[in-house]
């Protein structure tokens, strides 16, 4: 049986934290780091550290897209839109939240599978294995790198100015 071909990343469909139609095509050319978060983890401090790299490095054409999930011992029970309204007034986040997925299993989101399938973890393992696993995405749409839960901005800074340094090509 012939696997299916994985559609572009920017051309998978998303949603805001609101339910709305969220337009990834208009990403294009942009270097993002996507991001499985919840707001009950020992991780979810680096809601601060991510932050901190989409004020530095916005400018320069960056985007953080955090997904809420609650698939790793239920550390985000809440909404979509109630974890939006949580990171904002605990840690100030301005970078977009999106809607509440799942990363793994049979209802995984398609953005999920398709970074898993371009970037896989340890092992060749696809399976995320945490919250806070994230993935940092070239300005062509292709995954440059898997960072584990534990990967803070200092692991992520290189990388992520390595691929703000290369030119997108249309």
């Amino acid at each position: 049986m012939a696997s299916r071909p994985t559609l572009p990343l920017h051309e998978l469909d998303c949603r805001t934290h609101r339910g709305e139609p969220f337009n990834l095509r208009a990403l294009r050319g942009q270097v993002l780091l996507v991001v499985n978060v919840a707001s009950r983890c020992g991780y979810t401090p680096q809601l601060k550290e991510l932050e901190s790299l989409y004020r530095h490095y916005h400018r320069q054409g960056f985007t953080v897209l955090a997904f809420p999930c609650n698939q790793f011992a239920r550390q985000s029970p809440e909404s979509a839109k109630a974890f939006c309204s949580f990171s904002e007034r605990e840690y100030a986040v301005t970078f977009p939240v999106m809607e509440k997925v799942r990363v793994n299993g049979p209802r995984a989101h398609p953005l999920f599978v398709a970074l898993r399938r371009q970037a896989p973890g340890v092992l060749g393992s696809t399976l995320i294995k945490w919250n806070f696993t994230k993935f940092l995405v070239g300005r062509d749409g292709r995954v440059l790198h898997r960072f584990g839960p534990r990967a803070g901005e200092r692991q992520m800074r290189v990388a992520l100015e390595e691929a703000l340094d290369q030119p997108y090509e249309v």
